[in-house]
C-alpha cells in the first residue's frame, strides 16, 4: 500500500519546493515526511508522541 501525500496549501503548485506529509500505510502509526523535490528517496517516520511534540512547538513558534 503507498501512502498519500499531502502538500501544504502554501506550497505552490508549480514549484517543488515544498514538504510533503502522509499517514504510513497499513496498521503503523505516526507521520511520514519527504522532500518534494526527491519523493525517491526514503521518508523520515516520527512517532506520534514526536510528531504531536513538534507540531506543539511549531504552533508556539509561529511569529
Amino acid at each position: 500500500m503507498t501512502p498519500h501525500w499531502t502538500r501544504s496549501s502554501y506550497c505552490d503548485s508549480a514549484g517543488p519546493d515544498c514538504v510533503e506529509v502522509a499517514l504510513p500505510p497499513g496498521p503503523a502509526t505516526g507521520v511520514l515526511l519527504r522532500d518534494s523535490k526527491a519523493p525517491a528517496l526514503p521518508a523520515l517516520a516520527f512517532e506520534p508522541t514526536a510528531w504531536s511534540a513538534f507540531a506543539r512547538w511549531a504552533a508556539r513558534s509561529r511569529p
